[in-house]
């Protein structure tokens, strides 16, 4: 009787501890893969609507919302167990999606519509506040600290530009290198990096002011593409996409101070809770890639469907 009971606190206390999973969207299967990041192994896979590139988490971290571009709609599903909780329709082309740090408004981009989206947010429902024209594809988005300001990349247009979130107005629109994509600022708000998918490396622009004054090209690789804070608010990743490497960016020296080897197109990442694990997806390769960051190395590979794309855990780094 007593080893029963004590079995039976062992596996509810086990069942307390699992971890949560990894989710892999999978941009050209409709689908997401959940990873047990215990046995490294694909336990589900979610159908999502057609094209999942990215996700996030909702202000009171019960939801982690798919948006399916192609399908115009928002997957929920609990980040702990990937249970599907709903689905909104109607959300015309979310490629991309961030809430502001206040949780009042909720950003999505239109990647083959040409324009961003800003929704009030109440908690459970969106409600469409403004629907801005952009220049072309529009690809990925940031929005400072005090939610005042919306920075989104235009992929095919190369520019960069800046709303006010209170006006919902264009405050500025800029050149940028080519093919700019994902956006990442500084804890400080002075700084904004932009990746160069069609360039090597990564801009830096001062924002801190009335007009933005580009400072600075941060060579990285062929590809540079997708960013994530390693959680120091001091360094961050960023995914060089054709050079199949990551490169780790000092922003206060604004310096590339590692590089690790990422194979077959790198994309996006999340990292794990000390920072020493980078989960990234391998774009080309259908592949989920952890790397050891103490090593320098490849630690495994778990397969996941086509073109996978957003990655991410609840059990993370702080994302600066």
């Amino acid at each position: 009787m007593r080893l029963l009971g004590l079995l039976g606190l062992v596996t509810v206390f086990g069942a307390a501890q699992a971890a949560p999973p990894i989710f892999v969207l999978n941009s050209l299967d409709a689908s997401v893969s959940v990873i047990d990041p215990q046995s490294w192994t694909e336990i589900k896979r979610i159908s999502t609507g057609k094209e999942p590139h990215h996700l996030y988490l909702t202000p009171d971290e019960k939801s982690l919302i798919i948006a399916n571009a192609l399908s115009d709609s928002l997957l929920f599903v609990d980040p702990k167990t990937a249970a599907v909780q709903r689905t909104v329709t109607g959300i015309l082309d979310p490629y991309q999606l961030r809430f502001s740090p206040d949780m009042k408004w909720f950003v999505t981009v239109a990647n083959r519509l040409n324009h961003v989206d800003i929704y009030r947010w109440d908690g459970t429902n969106l409600v469409l506040s403004k629907r801005i024209a952009s220049a072309k594809t529009p690809s990925h988005l940031w929005i400072d600290s005090t939610s005042r300001t919306v920075y989104a990349s235009m992929q095919d247009s190369s520019e960069l530009i800046a709303i006010d979130l209170q006006t919902q107005n264009v405050k500025w629109r800029i050149p940028t290198g080519s093919l700019p994509a994902d956006v990442f600022g500084t804890p400080d708000d002075k700084y904004l990096l932009v990746g160069l998918t069609g360039g090597d490396g990564v801009e830096v622009y001062d924002v801190s002011g009335a007009s933005p004054k580009l400072i600075k090209l941060i060579k990285t690789g062929l590809g540079a593409h997708a960013f994530r804070g390693v959680g120091d608010k001091r360094h961050v990743f960023v995914s060089n996409r054709v050079a199949n490497t990551i490169s780790k960016i000092d922003y206060q020296s604004m310096t590339v101070v590692e590089s690790y080897v990422a194979p077959s197109g790198p994309d996006c990442m999340d990292v794990s809770p000390d920072g020493r694990f980078i989960y990234v997806a391998s774009r080309w390769a259908k592949k989920l890639t952890v790397i050891d960051t103490q090593t320098r190395s490849v630690l495994r590979q778990v397969n996941v469907g086509k073109s996978p794309h957003g990655v991410w855990t609840l059990e993370h780094a702080a994302r600066q």
